[in-house]
């Protein structure tokens, strides 16, 4: 495992600026920062897996040190797979850590040489979630400021055809 490679996962079911929050702040800490988009066949995604990975190559074009890949299966297996020391989740409310905190136990069991980092959100951020973001979006609401740019007029686009 390489100490400094993160892997950053999660459904990204839109990006968020959240999401991009917390991947700029790994990139602090990491040298090569994974961002990787999960693939579950038992969810019903609102964007293709395809979409995902676009709308994060654009959220975060500036940030050199990221790349982006997908994942069906194993978070463990994956961050072994692609050498990473470090799983790194973002936490938004005491809600999330209970959960966070029972995958990090499971993921050391799997992969014992990867530690799991929680990095908390911004405080402007604490609320936001891709759920509330598409919420928002379906209901025709204004999500500027929640989404990158270019996320703002994909959900538009998604909803409209609806």
């Amino acid at each position: 495992m390489e100490t400094c490679v993160a892997v950053v996962p999660g459904s990204f079911d839109p990006v968020t600026n959240g999401h991009v929050d917390i991947i700029e702040r790994a990139c602090k800490l990491f040298r090569v920062v994974h961002v990787a988009v999960a693939v579950n066949a038992a969810k019903e995604p609102t964007f293709t897996r395809d979409e995902r990975v676009e709308m994060l190559r654009l959220a975060c074009a500036h940030l050199p040190e990221v790349t982006i890949g997908t994942f069906d299966g194993l978070l463990a297996d994956y961050a072994v797979a692609i050498r990473a020391g470090t799983i790194i989740r973002g936490l938004r409310a005491v809600s999330d850590f209970e959960y966070e905190l029972q995958m990090a136990h499971t993921n050391r069991c799997l992969a014992p040489d990867i530690e799991t980092v929680f990095v908390p959100t911004r405080t402007d951020y604490s609320f936001l979630s891709s759920s509330i973001v598409k919420e928002i979006a379906r209901l025709g609401g204004s999500v500027e400021g929640l989404v990158p740019d270019g996320v703002r007029q994909r959900l538009r686009e998604k909803f409209e055809q609806r």
